[in-house]
């Protein structure tokens, strides 16, 4: 091997002077020639660029503080709209009437995972003082020439046995020409929420007329009837309740008929309040047991019947029908309304009902038909009405505590509701 040779096959050693390496700076330069330029700052613009941009910023913060100024005046006008609502119910009102219903639902979902209710456990000391103050059983004086056909009712079997002092057993909650039109008991829901009450009433038909009052702003419009009971309009006045989910968003599947206006759309197959001219109440389900005539002057629907021909439905446990996602097997505030065979009417509001516990109760208090209503603590309501000093503006009475104060119809009610009168 000549000396070439030997050199020839020896690798360059890539550190010894005078003899070339890699071409590193070839990789690196490419590398680098990827790179963006820097972008010019303000001082290497052009006069025009420095003006577009400036016009280009002012747009953007004249485009937040539009959007920030009508946002804000939106909500302030749903925290100041007239009536009691709470604030919160005020916040999700203004959600859903804005198409973020689902963020509602989806933080009522949150609360109820947080803060479930008791399981267990006994009444509070005012529940219990309130379930054993009941009226004695048997007939009540009337006026003279009136017929007595009015006793006080038998006691509900309560749901939860042994019964505490006084459940089931109905007390008078407004008189009528000295009978006891509305009567009421309480009762606790089921076996394991035995620290929560439950409610029911029970009106005599035959001794009252009722009248479908619109609310403000569900379902909203204008009508003949005002969304309250104003003074003057109060005299013989017994109970009132709420309505059911709303109309404007299509929760209720179903619709509201007032005095020839109607709002929605009146649907085969949903449950039904039907208003009739007589002062007459009826429910049952559009289309079957209840429909459209010349003397009918409001119908209120609301989803459908969850109890029919005295049971209750076989699909009560289906989520699909009785509001969002699984809130029917949530045991939240809820209030439903029924019939009897006799005709009387029931009305049914609880602190931590599900849906099969709410239509088992309104079977227990006797409603061969019923239907549900709104839920949730703002909206549940059962108030009754004593003369007291005035006969025109009776002293009214919440048969449960719930979100707003007894006196919440007489002013401007966001929803509507149901006020049942003395024939």
């Amino acid at each position: 091997m000549t000396q070439g040779e030997q050199f020839a096959e020896r690798p360059a050693d890539p550190r010894a002077p005078g003899r070339p390496g890699p071409r590193r700076g070839v990789r690196r330069g490419r590398r680098r020639g990827r790179r963006l330029l820097p972008r010019p700052r303000g001082r290497d613009l052009t006069p025009a660029a420095r003006r577009r941009r400036k016009v280009a910023i002012r747009a953007a913060l004249g485009l937040f503080a539009l959007f920030t100024g009508l946002l804000g005046w939106s909500v302030g006008k749903a925290l100041t709209y007239p009536g009691k609502d709470s604030t919160a119910a005020r916040l999700a009102e203004w959600a859903r009437d804005h198409e973020l219903g689902f963020v509602v639902d989806k933080l009522e979902d949150w609360q109820y995972e947080m803060h479930p209710p008791k399981v267990g456990g006994t009444l509070p000391a005012a529940a219990l003082a309130r379930m054993r103050a009941t009226t004695p059983a048997g007939p009540v004086a009337a006026q003279a020439g009136l017929p007595q056909d009015v006793p006080v009712r038998a006691p509900m079997r309560p749901l939860v046995e042994p019964a505490l002092p006084g459940e089931g057993v109905y007390r008078t909650l407004a008189t009528a020409h000295g009978l006891p039109v509305v009567q009421g008991t309480y009762v606790r829901p089921d076996a394991e929420h035995t620290s929560y009450e439950a409610a029911v009433a029970w009106i005599s038909q035959k001794h009252s007329r009722f009248r479908l009052h619109p609310g403000f702003r569900e379902p909203g419009g204008t009508f003949d009837v005002p969304p309250t009971i104003p003074e003057g309009q109060r005299t013989g006045l017994l109970a009132t309740w709420n309505g059911g989910f709303r109309i404007t968003d299509g929760g209720s599947r179903g619709g509201f008929y007032l005095d020839g206006k109607l709002d929605g759309e009146l649907r085969d197959g949903a449950a039904s309040e039907v208003f009739h001219r007589d002062g007459s109440l009826r429910i049952g389900v559009w289309g079957r047991d209840v429909s459209m005539t010349p003397d009918v002057v409001g119908v209120r629907q609301c989803l459908e019947l969850m109890v029919d021909g005295g049971r209750v439905v076989p699909d009560i446990g289906d989520d699909s029908k009785w509001g969002v996602s699984d809130q029917s097997r949530m045991f939240v505030p809820r209030s439903g309304v029924g019939v009897t065979a006799r005709g009387d009417v029931v009305m049914v509001v609880g602190q931590a009902l599900s849906a099969e516990t709410l239509a088992r109760l309104m079977q227990r208090a006797g409603a061969v038909r019923a239907m549900p209503l709104d839920m949730n603590r703002a909206w549940p309501s059962f108030m009754s009405y004593v003369p007291g000093r005035d006969p025109a503006d009776p002293v009214p009475t919440n048969i449960l505590d719930f979100e707003d104060p007894p006196d919440r119809y007489y002013t401007l009610a966001t929803r509507d509701f149901v006020a049942v009168y003395a024939r």
